[in-house]
């Protein structure tokens, strides 16, 4: 019997009719309920006998980002009085001041202060501490060189490029398949800015996580008999300034979050 991972997998299998009778407004808000166990998968009508079998078991559901990291985050906070803030500041090009280092996360102002306390005009939660602090602690400063490669390619890379692929770039491709919004959300919550079809991309969207540490994202749209496809770009000097762990999980996150904003939106 195959586990579901998430609400957009559930979300596939459904015919999108929006016909209520799961008692659910809409195949999404299904979606989600199965997903959290509130209602089976054969409270839809329309689904196949073996897709019900198939699919019929518990949902599987992975601890969150936060619940793996937040243990790596305090332990990184801890290590921030043994640092120079300000000899950081110049060497990552932030603002030091008042006895803070600012940085702009996503294009939104990013602090910590000598004791490790963080604030933001963001949510701070696990996939962007843990990232920020590894940069904050390790980073080296190099600029961005303008070339984009794989994750595959950066360093620490290959043995996870499959599990990158399936928990970043597939979930992501599935909202972008599902969800019309979701590069002009990028564009506003992460004040992205588009670029010239990278690869012969259909859409190209280049975020900063961090200062120094652009990603780009390329949508290809699907056309007859040729499925969609979705990738995430870096710069290649990433890994100069971003361990592969704290890649990772920003880029989990980033997947992660734009499926809980698609779902919210299909859900009204």
């Amino acid at each position: 019997m195959s586990r579901i991972n998430n609400p957009m997998e559930i979300f596939k299998l459904l015919n999108g009719s929006n016909c209520r009778e799961c008692g659910e407004k809409t195949c999404l808000a299904f979606a989600v309920a199965v997903f959290k166990d509130k209602k089976p998968i054969r409270a839809c009508p329309h689904l196949p006998a073996e897709v019900i079998a198939r699919y019929g078991g518990e949902t599987e559901k992975p601890d969150t980002i936060d619940e793996n990291k937040a243990k790596a985050v305090e332990a990184l906070k801890q290590k921030i009085p043994s640092i120079d803030l300000a000899e950081t500041a110049r060497r990552l090009g932030a603002l030091f001041s008042n006895n803070q280092l600012t940085i702009k996360v996503f294009g939104k102002n990013f602090s910590v202060d000598a004791t490790g306390a963080l604030s933001s005009d963001i949510h701070i939660n696990a996939w962007v501490a843990f990232p920020v602090l590894n940069y904050i602690l390790s980073g080296s400063g190099t600029a961005p060189s303008g070339n984009w490669i794989t994750f595959r390619e950066l360093s620490g890379g290959p043995p996870r490029y499959a599990h990158f692929q399936q928990r970043c770039e597939k979930p992501l491709k599935q909202v972008a398949d599902t969800y019309t919004d979701l590069f002009r959300d990028m564009l506003e919550i992460f004040d992205g800015k588009q670029n010239s079809g990278h690869l012969d991309s259909d859409v190209s969207i280049v975020l900063h996580p961090l200062p120094l540490f652009p990603i780009q994202i390329c949508y290809w749209r699907p056309e007859e008999g040729i499925e969609s496809s979705l990738h995430i770009y870096f710069d290649s000097t990433s890994d100069q300034n971003l361990d592969i762990e704290s890649i990772y999980t920003m880029c989990e996150g980033v997947a992660t979050m734009f499926e809980k904003i698609s779902l919210r939106h299909g859900a009204k």
